[in-house]
C-alpha cells in the first residue's frame, strides 16, 4: 500500500493564490521538504486558478529520480468560474464518471507523472452518484493511474453511500484547536469505524489566531504556553500534537511557504500529550469542561 507519511505539504497558497512562486522557487522549497523527510504534496485542480499543479509540475518535470521519493495528492469536483474555465457559467461541483477521468488525465498531464498517488473528491456534491464515482475510481486504478481514492470534507453519511461502492482511503477535512466539530459529529468515528485516515487542513486554525478571530483566543493560547513550555517545545507543535493524539492517525496538511512551519509539523509527531493535557486544551477553546 502506498501510503502518505506525516506531514503534508499544502500547496494552495504557493502559486497564483498566495506566494506566487517562480519555477526556482518551487524547486528550492519541494528539495528542501524532501530533504528533511516531508514527501507528501496537497494540491487539487482549482489552486491558482486552476495553474499550480502545472507550475509545480514544471519544477518537478526534468528531476526523474524525485517522483519516486514524493507522493502527490490532489482533488477534483468543484468547477470555478474563472478565465481559465471561460464555459463555466456558475460555481458548481461535478462528480461526473466522464469529469472524474478527464480531471485526473489533466492533472497527470500537469505533473508529468503516470499515477498520482491519493486522489480526492473535493466536496460531497447533491448529484454525487456512488455508482458512478466507483465506476471512474475502479477504471483509474485499473490503468494505474491512481493508487489510493478518498474525499474532502465528507461527512459520515455522505462517506457511508460512497464507501459500499469503492474504498474509501482518506477524508480530508477541516480541524483543529478551533474546529472540533469532526471529533463530536461522527466524522472521525466513521473513520475509525472504516479505517479511513483523516486529513487535516488548517490544523493550525488558519495560521497564528487573534482574539478578534476566536472568542477563545486568551484561554487557548495561555493553555498552550504552559504545555509548550512543560514539553519543551513550541506552540504550534503542542496544537498539532493534539491532533496527533487521535486513534485514527490524523494526517495534519500544512498550507505554509515556510518549510520552518513544516519541521514544526514533523517535530510534533514526537510529543505524547498526557491524557489531561489534552483536555486542557479541549476546555481551553470549548470555554467549559466535558460533561
Amino acid at each position: 500500500m502506498n501510503t502518505v507519511i506525516s506531514p503534508v505539504a499544502g500547496c494552495m497558497r504557493w502559486g497564483k493564490w498566495g506566494a506566487n512562486f517562480s519555477t526556482h522557487d518551487y524547486e528550492f522549497i519541494i528539495n528542501q521538504c524532501v530533504e528533511n523527510g516531508i514527501t507528501a504534496f496537497d494540491h487539487a485542480d482549482i489552486y491558482g486558478d486552476y495553474t499550480t499543479e502545472a507550475d509545480f509540475g514544471q519544477a518537478i518535470k526534468h528531476k526523474h529520480t524525485l517522483r519516486s521519493k514524493i507522493k502527490l495528492i490532489t482533488k477534483c469536483g468543484i468547477q470555478m468560474v474563472c478565465d481559465n474555465r471561460p464555459n463555466h457559467q456558475v460555481k458548481s461541483y461535478n462528480t461526473s464518471k466522464q469529469h472524474i477521468i478527464k480531471s485526473v488525465e489533466q492533472s497527470l498531464k500537469n505533473f508529468h507523472t503516470d499515477y498520482l498517488d491519493v486522489f480526492l473528491i473535493h466536496r460531497p456534491s447533491p448529484l454525487l452518484n456512488p455508482k458512478e464515482v466507483a465506476e471512474a475510481i475502479t477504471q483509474l486504478k485499473e490503468e494505474g493511474k491512481v493508487l489510493q481514492f478518498g474525499v474532502s470534507n465528507f461527512l459520515p453519511q455522505q462517506v457511508d453511500a460512497l464507501k459500499n461502492e469503492v474504498e474509501i482511503n482518506y477524508n480530508q477535512i477541516e480541524l483543529s484547536i478551533v474546529h472540533l466539530k469532526p471529533f463530536i459529529d461522527g466524522t472521525l468515528d466513521n473513520c475509525l469505524q472504516n479505517e479511513i485516515r483523516p486529513m487535516a487542513w488548517s490544523p493550525l486554525g488558519g495560521g497564528i489566531l487573534s482574539e478578534d478571530e476566536h472568542p477563545r483566543f486568551r484561554s487557548i493560547f495561555s493553555t498552550a504556553s504552559e504545555l509548550a513550555e512543560k514539553y519543551n517545545t513550541g506552540m504550534n507543535q503542542i496544537l498539532i500534537a493534539f491532533l496527533l493524539k487521535h486513534p485514527t492517525n490524523i494526517l495534519p496538511v500544512v498550507g505554509t511557504t515556510k518549510i520552518e512551519r513544516l519541521l514544526q509539523v514533523k517535530e510534533a509527531s514526537n510529543i505524547m500529550l498526557e491524557n489531561e493535557d489534552w483536555f486542557k486544551l479541549w476546555t481551553a477553546s470549548t470555554g467549559e469542561d466535558v460533561a
